[in-house]
């Protein structure tokens, strides 16, 4: 199975999702390298940066079930790094 490192980011502007998306969050924590997430209170906006090394089917079903939260919104750029597993 061929992984790549990629970079999941994360717009949240409806607080309510927030505890739905960390309990997606932690389901992938196995391929989760890291996460940061900046609050932008000015704005009422979270913005949350996760770096990924998983295949590329996880990674898309990731972003697949954050992006169906109300008011949060990603996307995913990918690294050129695949290894094979």
């Amino acid at each position: 199975m061929e992984e790549r490192v990629a970079l999941v980011g994360i717009i949240v502007e409806n607080p309510d999702s927030v505890e739905t998306l960390n309990t997606i969050l932690h389901a992938y924590a196995t391929y989760i390298i890291g996460r940061m997430g900046i609050p932008y209170r000015k704005k009422g906006l979270a913005i949350i940066s996760i770096a990924i090394d998983a295949p590329q089917t996880v990674i898309s079903a990731l972003s697949g079930k954050i992006g169906r939260l109300p008011g949060v919104s990603t996307k995913v750029a990918y690294s050129n790094v695949k290894t094979e597993t």
